[in-house]
């Protein structure tokens, strides 16, 4: 995400992908009772020539991608899978799990676990409490500012020298209480910095409020109701890691449906899963990080298309694994991949910017 505005590169890759002399052959997604109905893409009046190209060389030149599906007005009608991925392998989210954790707090609150974003986070937080660093600022802190980025902790992933920096914390043994002992570097509220570590309180302070570890939670309040049974949650770390430190694996037919849920504010055949409040509110700008707009756990990322700005609320997560859903055009896009720690996991940027937006903005 960090340089996601610089897209140059991947549509030079993007221009030489469209000329290959490999043939793609399309077919409608298949329906498998899993509450996706399908159409097929001749049905969208579309020319669909760029998409054509883009996949015959997908499918026969190196690439780290592991599936591309796309919804349009509630239909699956493009679903492909590369690399050995098959469609019912559930995939590592990462940070994309930040973004359905997002939903789970809009659920809390829904259902009376917790009260408001705006209440300090030690007031469902009770265990591990603040043993080192102590700060008056600390007790300031809210559940909002968390869930943007800003709650003031030494927590910046994306800088190496930061104490919260993911990948130091989770050599530490308790994360928790490692990361609510870290220095305050900022008044909470006034900078967002990414760090994950909040994302993890989050998730422990949704457990606490509901007596119920986050996969119990996740499964009662979401995923049974969207008929998503093909998930786990889990983690790469071989050390035991606590139900609120891991993340989502998931197939990219069941992420499409978060993204549905989003597009829908909130409702899944015809039951309101959370509230469109909560959808609307955690979507919307709060802050920026690097320059973007960022909700709650939420991208806000702007496509510029035939003179037009188009704006995709997005779920993100290092490798490649993205969640875009766009509301003016009633379209959800999900891509998976292996570009872990690589510049290549923004290839999805470059094929909606070249190739999905101008052939749907631009119809026939």
């Amino acid at each position: 995400m960090k340089n996601i505005a610089t897209l140059t590169f991947f549509t030079l890759l993007i221009s030489t992908l469209c000329y290959g002399q490999n043939t793609y052959l399309y077919s409608q997604p298949k329906e498998h009772n899993d509450g996706w109905k399908t159409n097929n893409l001749q049905s969208q009046k579309i020319d669909t020539t760029r998409i054509y190209k883009l996949f015959s060389q997908i499918l026969n030149q190196k690439n780290k991608l592991h599936s591309v599906l796309l919804i349009k007005n509630d239909q699956l009608i493009i679903e492909e899978y590369f690399n050995t991925i098959s469609a019912d392998q559930p995939h590592d989210l990462r940070s994309t799990t930040k973004s359905i954790r997002s939903i789970l707090m809009g659920i809390a609150i829904d259902k009376g676990f917790i009260a408001s974003v705006d209440d300090p986070i030690s007031k469902y937080l009770k265990n591990p409490i603040v043993t080192k660093n102590i700060d008056n600022r600390k007790e300031k802190i809210t559940i909002k500012h968390l869930l943007t980025m800003s709650s003031g902790f030494d927590c910046n992933d994306w800088n190496k020298k930061s104490k919260g920096q993911e990948d130091k914390v989770s050599r530490k043994k308790d994360w928790l209480q490692y990361t609510l002992n870290l220095p305050m570097i900022n008044e909470p509220g006034a900078v967002s910095n990414y760090c994950s570590m909040g994302a993890i309180l989050i998730t422990e302070i949704i457990s606490q409020a509901s007596g119920m570890t986050i996969d119990k939670f996740a499964d009662q309040y979401v995923f049974n109701d969207l008929g998503i049974t093909n998930v786990h949650w889990g983690h790469t770390s071989d050390k035991e890691i606590i139900p609120s430190g891991k993340r989502l694996y998931m197939t990219s037919r069941d992420m499409a449906k978060i993204g549905q849920l989003i597009l829908n504010n909130g409702l899944w055949n015809e039951k309101q899963i959370v509230s469109q409040k909560w959808i609307e509110e955690s979507t919307t700008p709060k802050t920026k990080i690097t320059g973007i707009d960022y909700g709650y756990f939420w991208w806000n990322i702007p496509f510029k298309i035939e003179e037009k700005m188009v704006i995709s609320k997005t779920a993100t997560g290092n490798g490649g694994q993205y969640i875009m859903i766009f509301p003016t055009l009633d379209m959800v896009a999900v891509f998976t991949g292996g570009a872990y720690n690589s510049q290549e996991d923004k290839l999805p940027f470059a094929i909606m910017k070249d190739i999905f937006l101008p052939t749907f903005v631009k119809k026939k």
